[in-house]
């Protein structure tokens, strides 16, 4: 028995110094030079970027060695194993007490939901942005965005490095994490009581209108599910504090490095169990303060470790760049007030009048119920809603050039999912009403969405097609690569998708409105449809560069109209072709 320890201890001292001196030889920068020509040979092409890779594999290296370190006190020192050892049985100790068998039926029964509610985004059978360039090309880049968990995830989903098209396996996977996601969640809030009421009333973490988007997407949407998941998971641990502390900052290092819109969900979770314990008088002050505190530690480390260690910097649409001190303030505040616009613009009256009305309801509540003097109850329960809205929209808050696309604002539909869940738990039954009245909105509107799609898909596939045909009769010679292709304007909307916006003006922002100046169209107008005179390898060039030196607007040019249609005019010289789109009748 002594021999077969020592066999395991020698190993892991060999593979520890073996990944220490690896490490260490990255602090030096020849070091790091040789690693990214090796890469650059083992891709066969150049980076772009060498020295945003050549600091990146200093912050890996001193990351690494860290681990290491931390690594070696615990499984070889008797200190660290005591402390592994204990970590361990609490974490056992948690799981143990769970009836992992209460969660069969609701898993199943929120699995059905989720699935009928994207049953029509499935059909639509869309190729939904990134999709398009992902199926073509067959890679991930989710490491560009620091994602590696979904890059290695993919891995196995596709069950090869190439990626394929393999729908609608990501997104059954998808509804899989939402459901589990929204059972925990009730299972959490409601004091670990399930019930039917609370479940429905959680629809609004996984249908929507900005999950609707992630659930979109063929290739990524298990990645965004995974990190609604991740967030929830630290809270079945709420009995242990090291034990909540280590999977709280495990998996919200998980959260970031699936889909870093998801960072304000662990926050939210938290500080409604705080407002909950304080408003009820279930712990004292102090209690509530402790858990609140160990909460944000854990997540502050979190942050920390993947900023400092794991975070690859980015200044394309988006940035990883937080506004300085002096700035942060108002940055902050202008972020709140545009994340805020968004909301307001997209949502029309029925679904603000919903909201209002639940929000009322967990002001009623929050009083009713509470322990706490009626009126001091009454504004924290307002204050606790402007700060949950605020914090449900995570770290970028702090960015300075922050992302509003609705796959970014998840994070609102689960502050709502939490608000539902609470009002309609042991509460009068109007409030249960208002609460199911919202789901079943958020439902009826998946409907809309998908069919949406998939009338949108059927005009962009008709306009592409009328425009490939007329640039073939321009343009016959496959040899003609030289040319680049322009578009100005856009197609526009469908009347489907016209009406649903009456009422719904979020559906101009998640359906893809296509043939227009931007990658995923080129990708699907020139690759998947094979059309050789205009190819891929012109979409780094003048064609769609905006940021790069060369870029050339070719309206400037004022290049001479070779054919006019009612849907389209193109115009070129020989070699550049601008392509003046119609969006017809509106």
């Amino acid at each position: 028995m002594k021999t077969k320890e020592q066999l395991i201890k020698y190993c892991i001292i060999i593979v520890l110094t073996i990944g220490l001196a690896i490490c260490i030889a990255m602090l030096f920068p020849h070091v790091r030079q040789m690693i990214i020509r090796f890469g650059e040979r083992l891709l066969h092409r150049e980076t772009s970027i060498y020295q945003e890779w050549f600091s990146m594999l200093l912050s890996y290296a001193i990351g690494g060695i860290l681990l290491i370190i931390l690594s070696g006190y615990c499984l070889l020192t008797a200190s660290g194993k005591t402390l592994a050892r204990k970590m361990k049985n609490e974490i056992r100790d948690c799981l143990s007490e769970i009836n992992w068998r209460s969660f069969i039926k609701p898993v199943l029964l929120m699995s059905g939901v989720y699935l009928l509610g994207i049953m029509t985004i499935i059909r639509a059978n869309l190729l939904y942005n990134d999709d398009i360039w992902r199926s073509i090309i067959g890679i991930g880049r989710w490491y560009d965005w620091s994602r590696y968990v979904s890059e290695l995830f993919s891995i196995f989903i596709h069950a090869d490095f190439h990626l394929t098209d393999i729908s609608p396996v990501p997104q059954l996977l998808a509804i899989f994490f939402l459901a589990v996601s929204s059972v925990l969640l009730v299972y959490v809030l409601n004091n670990r009581k399930i019930t039917i009421i609370a479940l429905l009333a959680s629809i609004p973490l996984g249908l929507s209108p900005y999950m609707l988007e992630c659930l979109s997407y063929r290739f990524d949407s298990p990645y965004m599910a995974l990190s609604v998941l991740a967030s929830v998971v630290p809270f079945l641990f709420l009995s242990n504090k090291k034990a909540f502390i280590f999977c709280s900052i495990i998996s919200l290092l998980i959260m970031c490095m699936t889909y870093q819109a998801a960072s304000g969900i662990y926050l939210l979770i938290t500080l409604f169990l705080c407002f909950k314990d304080w408003n009820y008088k279930q712990k004292t002050n102090r209690e509530v303060f402790i858990f609140l505190g160990q909460a944000v530690l854990s997540f502050c480390v979190a942050m920390a470790l993947f900023k400092l260690f794991l975070m690859k910097p980015s200044d394309s649409y988006v940035s990883t760049a937080t506004a300085s001190l002096q700035q942060l303030f108002s940055s902050v505040l202008t972020n709140i007030q545009t994340y805020a616009n968004f909301i307001n613009s997209d949502f029309g009256f029925i679904w603000k009048a919903l909201i209002g009305v639940i929000f009322c309801f967990f002001i009623a509540k929050s009083v009713f119920t509470s322990a706490q003097n009626k009126m001091i109850s009454f504004l924290a329960a307002i204050i606790f809603l402007g700060l949950l809205f605020v914090l449900s929209y995570g770290i970028y808050l702090a960015l300075m050039k922050s992302l509003f696309f609705p796959r970014a604002m998840y994070g609102f539909g689960v502050f709502l999912a939490i608000i539902s869940i609470y009002i309609a738990s042991n509460f009068n039954r109007i409030a249960k009403i208002a609460a199911f009245a919202l789901s079943w909105s958020f439902f009826v509107f998946a409907f809309s969405y998908g069919n949406a799609l998939a009338d949108q898909m059927r005009y962009i596939n008709f306009r592409a097609g009328i425009l490939l045909q007329d640039l073939s009769a321009l343009y016959p010679n496959e040899n003609e690569n030289g040319i680049k292709l322009q578009l100005n304007n856009t197609i526009g909307f469908t009347p489907l998708v016209r009406n649903i916006a009456k009422h719904n003006p979020v559906i101009y922002r998640l359906v893809p409105e296509m043939m227009r100046d931007d990658m995923f169209t080129y990708f699907y107008l020139l690759s998947y449809f094979n059309y050789a005179p205009f190819n891929t390898a012109n979409l780094n060039l003048e064609s769609v560069n905006r940021e790069g030196e060369q870029y050339v607007d070719f309206i400037t040019l004022d290049l001479p109209v070779v054919l006019k249609t009612y849907f389209h005019t193109i115009r070129s010289d020989g070699k550049r072709v601008l392509v003046e789109l119609n969006e017809g009748v509106k």
